[in-house]
C-alpha cells in the first residue's frame, strides 16, 4: 500500500503519460496486496466522442466496483481513468492534472465535471420529445423496441403512458393487429407480444402463394344507414360539408345540436391529449391562418396524434374576437402524464371557422376552447383520421394530404399557387422554412410546382431540411496537409456596409444551422464576397494558401463529351439540381480546425465542406458517383452537383426519377427546385442543349462569341480561346482555323502583336460558330464513317453516321489537333495517315469492335499502301500495328 499512499501524497511522483501508457492501475502489483481477477474486460480507450461518454463512465464504475481493493482512494480511480484516454479527452486530463486541483482529489466531482465536458446535454425534456417522436418506420419491431427502452429509462413517465406512445409509434400494420388485445398487461409484457406478432406477420408473408386477381365485382347500391349506424363508416366528404353548412350535426344529420350534444351518440371517455411544453422546438409547429369574416390571423398549430380532440386555445379565440358556445357535458382534459392539462376542463365550443394550411389546403372546422393553453392551435385524432395527412414528425411539415382531401379540402394549384403571395401570407406555408446558408436573391413570385407524381418524395425538396447538419459518413471531407505545412495566416479585408450586413446574416444563419462555429486554430484563411449575376453576395474563403499544402485527392471526375454519348435513344430528360450541395459532406473529425476563416466578427470553423477547397470537387464526384453506382451509364449522369435522368419512354422514365428521388431521400440529399426541370424532350445541361435528335451549342453561348470584341492584351485572346475551345468538338478543323491565334501566344508573350492573319482566323472562327451543326447521338448498330483532312499546320476529321428516314449522313463528331514541328516535317501522305491514326485514337471507343466495318474517306491511298507494303520504316510499322486492332 506504500506506493497508493505515496500517490496520494506526492502527485508528482507519477507522471501523466506514465498514467496514460500504464495498462493496470498504479498499485495494482504492489508488494502488499495481490492483484485481483476481475471476470470484467478492461474498459475501452476513450478519445471524447459524446455519444460514448455515458457508456465509458459506466465501464468505469463497474469496473472500480469489480476491483475494490485495486481502487481504495478517488484519485486511483481518477489517475486509472485517465490512463485510458488519449487524443482531444487525454489533453484535456492533462490540464485537470497538472493544475493538481479539487478535481484530482474527487472522484463524484471529476466524473461530474468529465460528464459536462464531454457527455451529451440531453434534458429530460428533451428524452421527453425524442421518445414522443419516435417512431418505427423502417425498423423492425425489435430495433424499433431497444431504441424506445434506451429512452423510456430515463423518462419518468408510468406504464399506461409509456404503452400509449410505444403503439403509436408502431407502423399502421403492426398497430393495428396490437389493437384485437384489450387485456391489460406491463410495458415489458405488451412489446414481446408486439414483436411476436410482427414474427408471426412476416413469417405469413413468407409464406403466401402469389396472388391472382379477382374478377370485378358489381357495385350494389346500399341503403342509407341509420342514425345509429354512422359510428361504423366515415362520412363522405361532400356529406360532411352539406351538414356544415346546414348546421347539422355531423353524428345522426338531426338540427338543433352540435356533434359534441348529440342525444344518441353513445357516451365517450374523457378527452386526453399531450401537451408539449412551450420550450420545444419550433419545428414541431405548423403555421396556419384562420379566416373569419372580419379577421385573418396566422396561428401556429401543434399536430398530435395523441389528442382525442381539436382544440383552440381561449386566448387566440378572443383575438378573433369570436363568441364561444356552452357545451352539455363538461370534458375532463389530462396529460399522457395524467396531469390536468390548461385548467383541466372543457366547457364552451367554437364556431365554425375557416382554417387554412399552406397555400393550397383549406376547410371548415369547430374546436373545443381549451383555457390555459400554450398552443394556439392543437389538431388531434379526429382530424388526422378525417385528412390523413403525412406528417414529417421531425421536422413538422406536412408532406401529403389524404385522397378525401382532394374533393373538398384542396384548392386548385393555379388559382391559389401561382398568384403573388401577400404580406400576411407570408408565414401561411403548410412547410416550415429556414434560411440557407447562402445569400441569396430573393426567390420568384412563381414557384416551381413538384409534379403531382412525385409529391410523395416532397421532403427531398425541403428547403429547411437541406440546411440542418447533415450526418458524418464515410465520404466526408478529408484536409491531409504535406508534411512541413504551416496553418495559413491570412487578413481581414474591409467590407463595404452591404458586405458588413451580409457577413453578419451569414455569419449568424451559419452559427444557427451549425455549419460553423466559433474557432480557436491557428489557421486563419481570409473572407470576402463576390458579387453575384442576379446582384447578390456570395461568400468566398481565400484558401489558395491551404491548396498549395494540401494532399491532392486525384479522384476523376466524368469527360462531359463521353458520359453525354450515352444519351442515344434517349427521348426524355429530367435534370436535377442539388441544394447547397458541398454543404451536404461533412469536415473529417478532426480536420475541422483546418478551414477555419477570420471576419471583422470573429474566427471560425466548417463543420461541413465549404466552397473553394482543392478537393471539394472530387470529393463530392466521389461521394455522388458511390451513391448513384448502379444507375450511372443506365439512366443517370452525374457532374458533381448536376444530375440529368434520361429514359426512351415517360413509364419508363417516371420509374427512373422515382428511383433517383428515393437514393436521394435515402442519403438525406436535397434538391433546389426552382432549378429543376422534369419530363423535357430538350434540356440545358453542362453547356450543351440536349434532344432527341442529338447535342448542340447553347445559343446563349454562342451569341457572347458572336458579340466578343477583338482581342487587344494577351489575357483577353486566352480568354476568348478558353471559351471557344469548349465547344471545338463542333467547329470542323477548330484547330487549322484558330491556328493564327494560339500562335500569337507562342513563348508567352507580355503584350499581344495582332496581324491580318488573326483577323481572318478571328472571324473565320466566328463565322464557324454561326453555322456549326447539331451533333447525333452516336449510334453503335449503324456503320460509322470517318473523314480526315491534313493541312500544313494540322490535322481535322468527322466522325459521321447515316441516321434518319430516309437515311442521311449527319456529324457524331469533330476532331482537329495542331501539328507539332516535327510532324510539319512529315510529307502530305504521311500527315494525312498521321490524321487517320489520330482520329482512331480520338474515336477509339466507337471504332474498336465495331459491329460494321469502318469507311474511311481520305485524299490519299496511305492505307492501302501502309496494309500491302513489304518494307516499312519503323514509324509506319508501329501505325501499321496499331491500325491491326480496326475493321475499316
Amino acid at each position: 500500500m506504500q506506493r497508493a499512499v505515496g500517490l496520494e501524497e506526492d502527485p508528482s511522483r507519477v507522471s501523466l503519460p506514465e498514467q496514460a501508457q500504464a495498462g493496470d492501475p498504479p498499485h495494482l502489483h504492489s508488494p502488499s496486496m495481490p492483484a485481483s481477477h476481475s471476470p470484467m474486460a478492461r474498459p475501452a480507450t476513450y478519445t471524447g466522442e459524446a455519444e460514448g461518454c455515458s457508456g465509458f463512465l459506466l465501464q468505469c464504475s463497474l469496473y472500480f466496483e469489480m476491483q475494490v481493493h485495486a481502487f481504495p482512494t478517488d484519485r486511483t480511480k481518477i489517475a486509472y481513468l485517465i490512463s485510458l484516454l488519449s487524443g482531444p479527452a487525454l489533453q484535456w486530463a492533462q490540464s485537470i492534472w497538472e493544475a493538481n486541483g479539487p478535481l484530482t482529489r474527487s472522484w463524484e466531482a471529476f466524473a461530474t465535471h468529465f460528464k459536462e465536458v464531454f457527455g451529451l446535454n440531453t434534458s429530460a425534456l428533451s428524452i421527453h420529445d425524442q421518445l414522443y417522436c419516435l417512431r418505427q418506420g423502417k425498423l423492425t419491431v425489435s430495433e424499433y423496441a431497444l431504441h424506445f427502452r434506451t429512452l423510456a429509462a430515463n423518462c419518468g413517465w408510468n406504464e399506461t403512458a409509456l404503452i400509449t406512445c410505444f403503439r403509436q409509434g408502431l407502423n399502421p400494420t403492426i398497430r393495428h393487429q396490437v389493437a384485437v388485445y384489450d387485456d391489460v398487461i406491463g410495458l415489458e409484457n405488451f412489446i414481446q407480444r408486439t414483436i411476436r406478432i410482427s414474427q408471426r406477420l412476416t413469417a405469413c408473408a413468407l409464406d403466401q402463394p402469389a396472388a391472382h386477381p379477382l374478377p370485378p365485382t358489381p357495385s350494389i347500391n346500399l341503403p342509407a344507414p341509420e342514425p345509429m349506424q354512422i359510428d361504423s363508416y366515415h362520412l363522405t366528404a361532400v356529406e360532411r360539408q352539406r351538414r356544415i353548412h346546414n348546421g347539422l350535426c355531423l353524428y345522426c344529420g338531426s338540427e338543433g345540436h352540435l356533434i359534441l350534444q348529440c342525444p344518441v351518440r353513445p357516451p365517450r371517455p374523457a378527452v386526453s391529449t399531450i401537451q408539449i411544453p412551450p420550450m420545444i422546438s419550433p419545428l414541431s409547429r405548423t403555421p396556419v391562418m384562420i379566416v373569419t369574416r372580419s379577421h385573418s390571423v396566422l396561428a401556429y398549430a401543434l399536430i398530435d396524434t395523441g389528442s382525442s380532440g381539436n382544440f383552440i386555445s381561449h386566448e387566440l379565440l378572443k383575438k378573433l374576437s369570436l363568441p364561444r358556445r356552452r357545451i352539455m357535458k363538461t370534458l375532463e382534459i389530462h396529460t399522457i402524464l395524467g396531469k390536468p392539462l390548461g385548467r383541466g376542463q372543457v366547457c364552451h365550443q367554437s364556431p365554425i371557422v375557416s382554417l387554412r394550411i399552406g397555400c393550397l389546403h383549406q376547410e371548415e372546422i369547430s374546436f373545443l376552447v381549451l383555457e390555459g393553453s400554450t398552443a394556439d392551435i392543437i389538431l388531434g385524432r379526429p382530424w388526422m383520421s378525417e385528412h390523413s395527412p403525412q406528417v414529417n414528425w421531425t421536422t413538422g411539415e406536412i408532406m401529403q394530404w389524404g385522397e378525401s382531401c382532394s374533393l373538398s379540402c384542396l384548392l386548385p394549384v393555379i388559382k391559389i399557387c401561382r398568384q403573388k403571395p401577400s404580406p400576411d401570407d407570408s408565414h401561411s406555408s403548410s412547410h416550415l422554412h429556414l434560411n440557407s446558408t447562402s445569400i441569396e436573391s430573393p426567390e420568384s413570385s412563381h414557384p416551381t410546382e413538384i409534379p403531382l407524381e412525385y409529391r410523395a418524395f416532397q421532403e427531398v425538396f425541403s428547403k429547411q431540411q437541406a440546411t440542418q447538419l447533415p450526418p458524418h459518413r464515410p465520404w466526408d471531407c478529408a484536409i491531409d496537409l504535406l508534411p512541413g505545412a504551416t496553418p495559413p495566416k491570412g487578413r481581414i479585408y474591409p467590407l463595404s456596409i452591404p458586405e458588413q450586413k451580409a457577413m453578419d446574416e451569414y455569419i449568424k444563419e451559419a452559427l444557427q444551422q451549425r455549419f460553423i462555429r466559433p474557432s480557436t486554430s491557428p489557421a486563419a484563411s481570409s473572407f470576402f464576397f463576390v458579387g453575384k449575376k442576379d446582384g447578390g453576395l456570395r461568400p468566398c474563403i481565400d484558401y489558395r494558401e491551404l491548396n498549395e499544402q494540401t494532399v491532392k485527392f486525384r479522384y476523376p471526375l466524368p469527360l462531359v463529351p463521353t458520359a453525354l454519348e450515352q444519351l442515344r435513344g434517349a427521348k426524355i430528360f429530367t435534370k436535377l439540381d442539388l441544394r447547397s450541395a458541398y454543404n451536404l459532406i461533412r469536415i473529417r473529425r478532426g480536420d475541422e480546425w483546418k478551414t477555419a476563416f477570420i471576419t471583422p466578427s470573429g474566427h471560425y470553423e466548417y463543420l461541413v465542406m465549404p466552397y473553394g477547397l482543392s478537393n471539394s470537387p472530387s470529393v463530392f464526384q466521389a461521394f455522388m458517383n458511390e451513391v448513384f453506382r448502379e444507375f450511372l451509364h443506365q439512366f443517370v449522369i452525374v457532374y458533381i452537383d448536376d444530375i440529368l435522368i434520361f429514359s426512351k419512354s415517360l413509364t419508363e422514365h417516371h420509374h427512373h426519377v422515382c428511383q433517383v428521388l428515393q437514393r436521394l431521400r435515402d442519403h438525406q440529399l436535397f434538391l433546389k427546385l426552382e432549378k429543376c426541370e422534369f419530363h423535357r424532350t430538350t434540356v440545358h445541361f453542362l453547356g450543351y442543349v440536349i434532344s432527341p435528335q442529338g447535342i448542340q451549342m447553347d445559343q446563349r453561348k454562342v451569341d457572347t462569341i458572336m458579340n466578343w470584341s477583338q482581342p487587344t492584351t494577351v489575357k483577353d485572346l486566352q480568354r476568348f480561346l478558353g471559351f471557344a475551345n469548349f465547344y471545338r468538338r463542333f467547329i470542323h478543323q477548330y484547330s487549322i482555323i484558330s491556328s493564327p491565334l494560339t500562335s500569337l501566344l507562342k513563348d508567352r508573350p507580355k503584350s499581344l502583336s495582332w496581324n491580318p492573319a488573326a483577323t481572318q482566323a478571328f472571324q473565320q472562327l466566328k463565322n464557324a460558330f454561326c453555322s456549326a451543326p447539331i451533333l447525333v447521338h452516336p449510334n453503335p448498330d449503324l456503320p460509322f464513317v470517318v473523314e480526315v483532312d491534313a493541312s500544313s499546320t494540322g490535322v481535322g476529321a468527322i466522325l459521321s453516321q447515316q441516321q434518319g428516314k430516309p437515311p442521311v449522313l449527319h456529324p457524331c463528331a469533330f476532331y482537329s489537333k495542331k501539328l507539332s514541328l516535327a510532324e510539319r516535317n512529315y510529307d502530305i501522305g504521311n500527315r494525312e495517315l498521321l490524321a487517320i491514326k489520330m482520329a482512331f485514337e480520338e474515336w477509339r471507343h466507337w471504332l474498336e469492335g465495331a459491329h460494321h466495318q469502318v469507311e474511311v474517306i481520305t485524299d490519299h491511298r496511305n492505307l492501302k499502301y501502309l496494309q500491302e507494303a513489304k518494307c516499312l520504316n519503323p514509324r509506319q510499322a508501329r501505325w501499321a500495328l496499331f491500325f491491326t486492332r480496326f475493321n475499316f
